[in-house]
C-alpha cells in the first residue's frame, strides 16, 4: 500500500510546489518572457532574408539590421542611428528584441505593429531613403526572391504589405527568454545573487515598477521623460504629442524595455546615458525624486543585468542574387 501510494503523495507535493511557485511569480509585477507560440515559418524564413537585405536602402548598403544588430542586443550601440549619406538620427534606435510585446512601435507610438513600423524606415529620406515602389522593383527583378513570394503568399504580385508582413513575422520571433531573473521567477532561487535579489527589491520598493513591469519590463505604457525635474534632452523629439496633437504629450515617450538593458547602450531616446549607473541616477532623480547611494545604484544595476536572456540564434540566411535587369545602387550620388 505504502508503496503504491509513494508515487501519488510525491505528485502531489510536485503539484503542490509547482502551484506555489505559479502563485509566487503572479504576484511579481515582472513576468518571464514566453517565446511565440504560433508562427508562419515560411514568412519568418522570407522576413528574415528581407530583414538583413541592404537592397531595400537606395544606397544598398543600409538593412534592417544596421540600426537594429541582432548581434548587439538588437541596437546599434550609437546615440542616434546613422542614415543614408551619413546623416544623423533624430532619436536612439529602440532594440527590436522583445519588440512584439510593445504596447506600439517607435518612442512616439505612431506605429501601432511591427507590420506598420516595418515599412517606415524604408522609405524616410533620413534612413534607409527608398521608396515602397523602388523597393518592390528590385524584389520583382530578383527570380528567387518571385518565387518565394509567391510560394510564401500565394500571389503572383509581390507588394510593400507582403513585405512588411514578412518582416514583422521574423522580427516575432525575436524574443530573449531564459534570463536569470525569468529562472528565479519561475522558481529557481539561486538564479540571482543577494545582490541582484537585494537590486531587485530597491527597483520594485522604489517605485521603479510603475513604468517598468510586465514582460518586456517595460514598452506597455507612454510617460512623460521628467516627472519630477525636467530633463535637458540632446534630441529634438517631443514624444507622443507628434502623433496626438496633444501639448499634454510633448516630451512623452514610449517606455523602453529593460530586458537586456545590458547590451542596449546608450539609454533613454537621446542616448545621452552611456551607462546602465548612470541612467538609474537620471532616472532616480527625475522621474522617483530619489537620490540613489552608490551601493544602491550598484544593487538596482546588478538586478537589471540578470534580466539578459538567450539571444536569438539562427543560421544567417544567403541572400538571393541579383539579376542582370535588377538596377544596381549609387551610394555615393
Amino acid at each position: 500500500m505504502l508503496t503504491r501510494l509513494a508515487p501519488l503523495a510525491f505528485a502531489a507535493v510536485a503539484s503542490l510546489l509547482g502551484l506555489s511557485a505559479a502563485m509566487a511569480q503572479s504576484q511579481e509585477p515582472i513576468q518571464p518572457i514566453v517565446p511565440p507560440q504560433q508562427v508562419n515559418l515560411g514568412m519568418v524564413e522570407l522576413g528574415k532574408k528581407l530583414y538583413f537585405d541592404p537592397r531595400l536602402s537606395k544606397s544598398g548598403f543600409i538593412s534592417c539590421n544596421s540600426c537594429h544588430n541582432l548581434s548587439m542586443g538588437g541596437t546599434d550601440n550609437i546615440p542616434t542611428s546613422i542614415g543614408d549619406k551619413w546623416q544623423q538620427g533624430p532619436i536612439n534606435a529602440p532594440t527590436v528584441l522583445n519588440s512584439s510585446l510593445n504596447v506600439a512601435q517607435f518612442w512616439d507610438g505612431r506605429a501601432a505593429d511591427l507590420k506598420a513600423q516595418a515599412g517606415g524606415p524604408i522609405a524616410n529620406p533620413g534612413e534607409m531613403a527608398f521608396s515602397h515602389t523602388l523597393a518592390i522593383g528590385i524584389l520583382e527583378s530578383i527570380p528567387t526572391y518571385q518565387r518565394e513570394f509567391k510560394q510564401v503568399f500565394g500571389k503572383d504580385k509581390i507588394d510593400i504589405e507582403q513585405v512588411t508582413l514578412a518582416i514583422a513575422e521574423f522580427e516575432k520571433t525575436l524574443v530573449t527568454p531564459n534570463s536569470r531573473f525569468d529562472q528565479w521567477l519561475l522558481g529557481k532561487k539561486d538564479a540571482l545573487t543577494g545582490d541582484e535579489q537585494a537590486g531587485y527589491k530597491l527597483f520594485k520598493e522604489s517605485g521603479c515598477v510603475a513604468c517598468h513591469n510586465g514582460p518586456a519590463v517595460g514598452g506597455n505604457s507612454f510617460q512623460k521623460m521628467g516627472i519630477v525635474q525636467a530633463y535637458k534632452a540632446t534630441s529634438p523629439a517631443e514624444g507622443r504629442s507628434a502623433v496626438t496633437g496633444k501639448d499634454i504629450d510633448r516630451f512623452s515617450f514610449k517606455v523602453p524595455t529593460l530586458r537586456n538593458v545590458e547590451l542596449t547602450y546608450p539609454y533613454f531616446h537621446d542616448g545621452a546615458a552611456n551607462t546602465l549607473t548612470q541612467a538609474v541616477d537620471t532616472m532616480g532623480r527625475l522621474q522617483l525624486g530619489k537620490n540613489f547611494t552608490k551601493d544602491e545604484n550598484a544593487k538596482i544595476v546588478a538586478f537589471l543585468k540578470t534580466l539578459t536572456g538567450d539571444q536569438p540564434s539562427f543560421t544567417l540566411p544567403v541572400l538571393p542574387p541579383s539579376s542582370d535587369a535588377t538596377p544596381r545602387p549609387s551610394p555615393f550620388k
